[in-house]
């Protein structure tokens, strides 16, 4: 069987590569990883044994394939051969390569290797596509791969960004690609529109065979149509980046369709996912409104919120008791929402956790703040209004028939003043004021200090 392999691999390797793409005839060969078009295969890589795939019977209607391979958290290497290149090969969690298929080729093949120490378990798919679809990161100029339709992710406590390379439109075998940056009309990349997906995982999930069968359906553009979230459509005048809130804890996946307006034809990059955590990092690990562009400003959002915070209580400045029952009833009811998100995970936390994040951030304005609406939060958020209710419902008893809320204690001062000036029937109106008090004080204590005088003769006198 290995003889029969090495002879196989021989056999690819003596063969012309296009842009990775390899032909060779022949049966199914042992040994090697066999994919098929639109399939998932489940595989596990490791260390000391490096895999190689084969793809066969590709359709002459396809003019370039992405093959993109996935895991939770550790990372795998995938490679046009088994010489590594920065520029033929792909290291991480979510990665992919395009295939340029040239004319009458049916067949290709990649290396596929892991360094990290533990087995890795990957899934796989490959995907075709026709010329008249748009080429995801066909005018790449920013990162290592010549063609590159990965989504690069970077997060931190605040903000979660993506960032890809621009596409380029689609092109028949054995042609040349148009140009990218000559040209701006209609006939050039530059009518690419591009629409940022967003998919959130089930709450508290963080197990890897959740992760990889909901990356199934953010593969195809499809089923990342039906079932993610379109946050933001970018032109090709647009940066290719965008901001996220993180959500420490929640598995989000992201993608990004190229769509041709013209052809009305599309094409999905690779899919990237974060849980904004670690798994193998000791700190930040895992064991436990609309996006409006105008409140992307700072002074807009910081204006409008201050208004919407001053407001509530000049609408009640007429019944202040009333707005101390209702502030009680829901700031104290939302502290138990709080701190149950730090043992049960609630989005209803980034009601204030976003507003801290936006002041203590100065990039957070750029971040889309979506956060899921799942099982969890429905339960919190039923429990939150129960007590805000009972809360409120119990104080106005309380209060009921008691005098309304104390006043100023200015105000309180003034009229004891003048009730003591009007009734002199009142005691304390025969009390000296304060200053007359004060000196008789002192007065008392002085004759505390003074030495008693001699009284002379005390015999009586004798007449």
């Amino acid at each position: 069987m290995g003889f029969l392999r090495l002879l196989v691999l021989a056999v690819l390797a003596s063969e012309p590569r296009v842009a990775g793409g390899a032909e060779t005839v022949g049966n199914s060969s042992e040994g090697l990883l066999e994919f098929y078009i639109g399939k998932f295969r489940y595989f596990k890589l490791n260390r000391p044994s490096p895999e190689d795939a084969i793809l066969r019977h590709i359709s002459s209607n396809a003019s370039f394939l992405i093959f993109q391979i996935h895991s939770q958290y550790q990372n795998t290497t995938i490679s046009f051969s088994k010489t590594l290149l920065h520029n033929t090969s792909g290291t991480g969690t979510d990665r992919g390569l395009v295939f340029i298929l040239r004319p009458e080729q049916s067949m290709c093949t990649w290396h596929l290797e892991t360094l990290d120490a533990e087995p890795v378990q990957n899934m796989a798919i490959p995907l075709t596509y026709s010329e008249r679809d748009p080429v995801p990161g066909g005018c790449n100029l920013e990162f290592d791969l010549n063609i590159d339709p990965n989504i690069y992710l970077e997060y931190n406590f605040f903000e979660t960004t993506i960032k890809f390379a621009p596409a380029n439109l689609g092109y028949a075998r054995g042609t040349n690609p148009l140009p990218c940056d000559i040209g701006t009309g209609r006939d050039s990349r530059w009518r690419l529109l591009y629409d940022v997906y967003q998919y959130f995982l089930p709450e508290n999930d963080l197990t890897q065979e959740g992760l990889l069968k909901h990356l199934q359906r953010m593969a195809e553009v499809p089923q990342v149509k039906a079932s993610a979230i379109k946050v933001v459509t970018l032109t090709a005048n647009d940066r290719t980046s965008v901001s996220f809130s993180s959500l420490r804890g929640q598995g989000v996946i992201y993608n990004v369709i190229v769509r041709d307006p013209l052809l009305n034809t599309s094409a999905a990059y690779v899919p990237a996912h974060t849980y904004a955590c670690s798994f193998e990092a000791k700190e930040g690990n895992c064991s436990s409104l609309r996006n409006l562009k105008i409140f992307q400003d700072d002074g807009v959002f910081w204006v409008t919120f201050s208004c919407v915070a001053v407001l509530i209580p000049v609408v009640f400045m007429g019944c202040l008791r009333i707005l101390n029952i209702l502030t009680c009833g829901f700031i104290g009811s939302y502290s138990v929402v709080l701190a149950s998100d730090s043992y049960l995970y609630t989005s209803l936390s980034y009601i204030t956790l976003n507003v801290l994040k936006r002041a203590l951030n100065v990039d957070f304005h750029r971040a889309f703040t979506n956060v899921p609406f799942q099982t969890n939060d429905f339960i919190i958020l039923a429990v939150w209004g129960m007590l805000a209710v009972s809360g409120i419902t119990l104080q106005i008893r309380r209060e009921r028939g008691r005098p309304f809320f104390p006043p100023h204690p200015y105000k309180l001062w003034k009229r004891e003043r003048e009730r003591r000036v009007t009734n002199v029937l009142d005691p304390s109106y025969h009390i000296p004021p304060l200053r007359e008090r004060l000196c008789g004080q002192l007065t008392q204590i002085k004759e505390l200090f003074r030495k008693e005088q001699p009284a002379g003769e005390r015999t009586p006198l004798l007449l």
